[in-house]
């Protein structure tokens, strides 16, 4: 009876985490800012989007968003936490070319639309829209990570599969 138990227990979950951007998925180390490039800020993957919309990529908690509404944390429900951070050096613009739709403690759906971001703003301004997309608490919680590169469409291309610890 309890070796039924004990086989579940040992398993790990299993989560997978959808696209918040359309776009090409490409290796972190592609961004051009140490920080993210050199896995400093935590694991993770970087879109270069086609369009100027972050979304929800599942059903969770916006835990952070940056007063200059250029980044966004957000808490899945296994507790994986991720940053959006749209382009790099961003926090410059001040805000202009970003349009937040959520605030800090707002509970998202997958799919609902986080940020508005000017990518032609953005790009004249000279700062590449190139988005990290990190796992902030990786060590902690997952025990594999898998990183899917290539064409992505918002809400419904994998971009990452965690096998969490027990």
């Amino acid at each position: 009876m309890f070796s039924k138990w004990r086989k579940k227990s040992a398993e790990k979950e299993a989560v997978q985490i959808y696209a918040p951007l359309t776009g090409e998925a490409v290796a972190l180390s592609t961004v051009p800012d140490e920080a993210f490039a050199q896995g400093h800020m935590g694991p993770g993957i970087a879109i270069e989007p086609v369009e100027g919309r972050l979304i929800a990529p599942f059903d969770g908690v916006i835990a952070h968003i940056i007063k200059s509404n250029h980044a966004v944390m957000m808490e899945h429900p296994s507790g994986l936490q991720f940053l959006f951070h749209i382009g790099v050096d961003t926090v410059s613009l001040k805000g202009e070319g970003f349009t937040s739709h959520v605030a800090a403690g707002d509970r998202v759906k997958a799919g609902q639309v986080l940020i508005e971001f000017d990518m032609d703003h953005i790009r004249a301004a000279g700062y590449p829209v190139i988005t990290p997309i990190i796992l902030t608490n990786a060590g902690e919680i997952a025990a594999e990570l898998n990183w899917n590169e290539g064409t992505v469409v918002a809400g419904s291309s994998v971009i990452l599969q965690a096998a969490l610890k027990s």
